[in-house]
């Protein structure tokens, strides 16, 4: 597969895993609403903080939306929107890659793009997320009116590039029927199964055994349009008709249709690529709702709450988690929060409080404007708000001495799994993974008040562990056990810090 080669690409594509591993500190002053709530505000550099997640939610983000600078030469006040173009990718890949390790399986990514980087994102993505998990591309009109300064073309459109974590079996949801989908359906012969609407008997290409003579009930003889047959077989057609599914028309002389009954159809349409500004809204859609917030002055091209809404509908359900590294004005956690979604959104500097905060604060308040209507939200819920914290190994590559157990146990099983950790109560055994436990000694797990504090594997440490007849791999200072005794007890013991993996 073509892969995309820029300036500092082999430094870039190594940035993720030199990225330190950073605690999250919580904030309760900064929190709001329910604290039993599982919504993040994270404020800090979106590349620590994806790092930091790892351990916790790795393979368990049901959906991603990104919204990044466009890198368009625009000045924003919160984001550098005029990076150089190797620049922009410098900072762009070695975060795809960390946002593909917290995708659930059956996640999908959404990134919301233009068309100064849309074709290179693309490249990108395609290596790191691979080209058969490429969805769509979905076209949004972002505008409804030509810019008549320009000299060449106004631009209408921005994109959105959908990959999913695996696409084996990838399913979206349906957008729900609108009252104007639902009008279509009529009985004009007044038909027990009530309202139907007709449908193309023809198909194309042309399936040379589906292509026969069909005589309507007036005697008019028809053949399927050139380079067309019909959709089904002559003696599937000759059941269609015995069954009442076949529509001639009123006088019996139209073309046949297929009559699709309202109550045989699925609750719900699929949705198409090319979204209008009547469906989703549009860029001023966007910026009248975030002023009506109050928040003060705010990034130049905000997204509609209806677009994240679309988004959200499709790729989510209620309680999923969903996740937003590029926050912004924080419309996708106001959409997770009012659509009873999870969410984990991540933004810098002062903005992270000033506006992100403070729009959810409304949000949780029951605040009224963008879809808060349409889906009679009334408020509730809350968030966590946190700050990244210290560094989890120092530059030597020793553990911080302020690092808890239950830390360094998230990293150590992120490390030999690559999935998060889900335990639930303090032990020594981490969990079992491919028939294979692994174990921590570090701080005192085992109650040992010595001077090693029970985090050396000795005769006495390893009958206090909960008990696995198969494979262990225990971490700790040190080990008094022979290799004899280490191989008859199924261990490979491996050494804190020297054998825990960074990434």
């Amino acid at each position: 597969m073509p892969i995309l080669q820029w300036l500092d690409r082999d430094k870039t594509i190594k940035q993720a895993n030199k990225s330190p591993y950073r605690l999250l500190e919580s904030a309760p002053n900064l929190s709001y609403g329910n604290q039993d709530s599982q919504n993040m505000l994270i404020q800090g550099d979106n590349l620590e903080a994806l790092k930091a997640l790892l351990p916790y939610y790795a393979n368990r983000v049901k959906c991603i939306y990104i919204d990044p600078p466009y890198n368009t030469g625009s000045a924003f006040e919160h984001y550098k929107d005029n990076l150089e173009h190797s620049q922009w990718l410098d900072m762009m890949y070695p975060r795809l890659e960390l946002l593909r390790e917290l995708l659930a399986e059956d996640g999908s990514v959404w990134i919301s793009i233009d068309a100064d980087e849309s074709h290179y994102l693309k490249v990108i993505c395609d290596e790191i997320f691979g080209r058969k998990n490429f969805i769509d591309e979905i076209v949004w009109q972002r505008s409804y009116a030509p810019i008549n300064l320009k000299k060449t073309l106004s631009r209408a459109h921005d994109t959105i590039l959908v990959y999913a974590k695996n696409s084996s079996g990838f399913e979206l949801n349906k957008l729900p029927r609108s009252d104007e989908a639902n009008n279509r359906y009529k009985n004009p012969d007044n038909d027990s199964r009530g309202v139907w609407k007709s449908g193309d008997l023809s198909v194309g290409p042309a399936v040379k055994t589906n292509i026969y003579e069909i005589e309507t009930p007036s005697g008019r003889k028809i053949f399927p349009p050139q380079g067309r047959s019909w959709v089904i077989t002559e003696k599937r057609f000759q059941e269609f008709v015995s069954d009442n599914r076949i529509w001639f028309g009123k006088d019996g002389k139209n073309v046949p249709s297929i009559k699709r009954f309202f109550s045989e159809v699925k609750d719900g349409i699929t949705s198409m690529t090319w979204w209008t500004y009547q469906e989703v809204g549009h860029n001023q859609d966007a910026k009248k709702e975030v002023k009506l917030l109050d928040l003060g002055e705010v990034f130049g091209t905000p997204k509609p709450e209806k677009l994240i809404h679309r988004i959200l509908t499709l790729a989510t359900n209620k309680e999923d988690l969903i996740l937003d590294s590029f926050l912004g004005s924080g419309t996708t956690a106001a959409i997770a929060h009012k659509m009873g979604r999870r969410y984990i959104g991540i933004e810098m500097g002062e903005h992270a409080k000033t506006h992100c905060a403070a729009r959810l604060q409304k949000v949780i308040d029951g605040e009224q404007g963008g879809i808060s209507k349409a889906l009679n939200w009334q408020g509730g819920g809350g968030f966590r708000f946190y700050h990244l914290g210290e560094n989890i190994f120092d530059e030597n590559g020793c553990i911080n001495k302020n690092i808890k157990f239950e830390h360094l146990a998230a990293h150590i099983w992120f490390s030999e799994t690559k999935n998060s950790i889900n335990y639930k109560e303090k032990s020594a055994l981490l969990g079992i993974y491919n028939n294979t436990a692994y174990y921590l000694l570090y701080n005192g797990v085992l109650g040992d008040k010595s001077i090693s504090g029970g985090n050396v594997l000795t005769t006495k440490t390893l009958g206090a562990l909960p008990r696995y007849d198969g494979k262990k791999v225990i971490y700790g200072e040190t080990t008094n056990l022979g290799s004899l005794r280490l191989e008859e007890n199924q261990i490979i013991f491996k050494q804190t810090p020297y054998d825990i993996k960074a990434r």
